[in-house]
């Protein structure tokens, strides 16, 4: 388990970081209903990359995941799409960064987040960890990680909950920082919100670039013993 916990640990690292989704929970934590909306939005999230990673160890399970101790073939056919595809949005994003970062946008339905019901938040949690361009690509290249390690069944979820749980780190901190730092959560949370704000698109792109060359190689390194 240690070895597949390790192969995953920076793709966890890497959706941690997440700056829209830390945007958006600490401006539902700024709604009247700051508390609940905090907590639906985390076990949306926690929901979306659980649900994900599990289908993915389902596939990898019976479609074969390793052989002979190696991952299979479409294992790194798999991680080298996915690291074409982070970079191209590495580039993509890049090219389409504000020179400005005071100047940055965020999406228009963040100005309507007040209004959120909680079932909108749960959904919103979920979407972002689940169908996320960036975190979809690194969960569903976690789950085939584990499932190329051909460990006992158990311990592939044993490793995808570590995965999931450092996945989350980036939501829940804000969260902690709610229920735990009282009247200083409103300061510290502002300044989180704005750094996130201003530099998501640079953040996300050189995310992107760097872990889409990182699974390319992955993929290389199977696909070329």
């Amino acid at each position: 388990m240690g070895h597949a916990v390790g192969e995953v640990l920076g793709l966890a690292a890497a959706v941690a970081v997440s700056p829209l989704p830390i945007v958006a929970v600490i401006l539902l934590l700024a709604t009247p209903r700051g508390r609940l909306n905090g907590v639906l939005f985390a076990v949306g999230w926690v929901l979306g990359l659980a649900l994900l990673g599990a289908i993915m160890l389902a596939v990898g399970g019976t479609g074969g995941a390793s052989a002979h101790k190696h991952p299979a073939t479409w294992v790194g056919a798999l991680k080298l799409a996915l690291g074409l595809l982070l970079v191209f949005f590495a580039v993509r994003m890049w090219r389409h960064r504000p020179t400005d970062p005071s100047q940055a946008q965020l999406p228009k339905w963040m100005a309507a987040i007040d209004g959120f019901t909680p079932l909108k938040v749960l959904g919103l949690g979920f979407l972002l960890s689940a169908a996320n361009a960036k975190n979809a690509p690194l969960t569903i290249a976690a789950g085939a990680s584990i499932s190329s390690t051909a460990i006992p069944v158990p311990q592939q979820i044993g490793a995808m909950a570590v995965f999931v749980v450092v996945s989350s780190v980036g939501v829940l901190a804000p969260l902690c920082v709610y229920l735990f730092m009282g009247g200083r959560a409103k300061s510290v949370l502002g300044t989180w919100r704005d750094w996130a704000a201003r530099h998501n698109t640079a953040v996300m792109a050189v995310l992107f670039f760097v872990l889409g060359l990182k699974l390319l190689g992955d993929g290389i390194g199977i696909l070329t013993p």
